[in-house]
């Protein structure tokens, strides 16, 4: 059985209201945008993501970065996991990422999680994006009880859940 429905179709743009942003599927070949924006915000990203999915280690190398990126590519393109990237309108920069995962822990349907760059912490953007995810989920996803991770949920909580065998 499918995490999502047989039927359903991804969104490829998403604006971000009030903001010259936009979400769209990340790709491979925005390794060259996806790196700086990681790296340059490893150590906040870590101390977030760090436990749950070693993610982003110190020594990740743009290789690396680009495998991950193809991974993520072809997961989107099979519907088995989502990362959008937080785009400006010209896409010379990645300002952050959200992740639509299948739930690896019980009691949902759907986990997702979300950053911006350590530039954006705090900002007008930062809340913007805060304020959209929550609402493109319900309108845009096809979840009942979606888990919002360190949202919702602290990700030590999370991590304490009983995993989905």
């Amino acid at each position: 059985m499918s995490w999502l429905p047989d039927d359903f179709v991804h969104p490829v743009y998403t604006p971000v209201l009030g903001t010259a942003l936009h979400l769209r599927p990340i790709r491979e070949a925005d390794t060259a945008l996806d790196y700086p924006a990681v790296m340059g915000s490893r150590e906040r990203l870590w101390s977030i993501f760090g436990p749950a999915w070693a993610w982003p280690k110190e020594t990740m190398t743009y290789e690396e970065d680009r495998l991950d990126l193809l991974r993520h590519e072809k997961e989107i393109a099979a519907h088995q996991s989502f990362n959008y990237a937080l785009l400006d309108e010209e896409e010379t920069a990645i300002l952050g990422c959200v992740y639509i995962d299948p739930p690896e822990r019980t009691g949902s349907d759907g986990e997702v999680s979300w950053w911006v760059v350590d530039d954006l912490v705090g900002s007008e953007v930062e809340r913007a994006l805060d304020a959209l995810v929550p609402r493109w989920i319900a309108t845009d996803w096809p979840f009942r009880r979606p888990r919002f991770l360190g949202r919702d949920i602290t990700w030590q909580d999370w991590l304490a859940l009983p995993r989905i065998s």
